[in-house]
């Protein structure tokens, strides 16, 4: 559940983590059904003999796959201003793919506040720190910032 704060509380926030999300699997059907979805089958996503031979010893997901899960570990990590009417994704000033994702694995992330701003009255752009971690695995999937607008009312 999305925790929900007072735009005077923002600034308390900044730099501190909100939260983090449940584990979410990454199983073989999701990847492949994502393949079809973005119609990229590239054989180290889908085809598990020829992703044997390779140095990752098997499929890995998609990184977009894994970028793609954000908007539902936001509902666990992210927060929401009091009053809002209406939230959209606003971007990324950075995303890197710092470890692929074995199929089977599971994946959370893990949201600090880098910042937010109120740009008009009733409008903040919140900007997130996210760091996508594989359980069991020291290095992490992917780290971003990643900014969305909130509106209140």
């Amino acid at each position: 559940m999305v925790t929900t704060v007072k735009k005077d509380d923002l600034a308390g926030l900044t730099g501190k983590e909100t939260g983090v999300s449940d584990w979410i699997e990454i199983g073989q059907d999701r990847i492949n059904t994502f393949a079809d979805v973005t119609e990229d089958h590239q054989f180290i996503h889908v085809n598990e003999d020829m992703a044997k031979m390779t140095p990752f010893g098997g499929t890995i997901a998609h990184g977009f796959l894994t970028l793609s899960l954000l908007s539902k570990m936001a509902e666990q990590g992210a927060i929401m201003l009091d009053g809002v009417k209406m939230g959209v994704n606003y971007g990324f000033d950075k995303v890197r793919f710092i470890n692929p994702v074995p199929s089977g694995s599971k994946v959370r992330g893990r949201f600090s506040l880098k910042s937010a701003e109120e740009k008009r009255p009733g409008q903040f752009l919140i900007t997130y720190d996210v760091t996508v971690e594989i359980d069991g695995i020291d290095k992490p999937a992917l780290v971003c910032e990643w900014m969305g607008m909130q509106f209140t009312g």
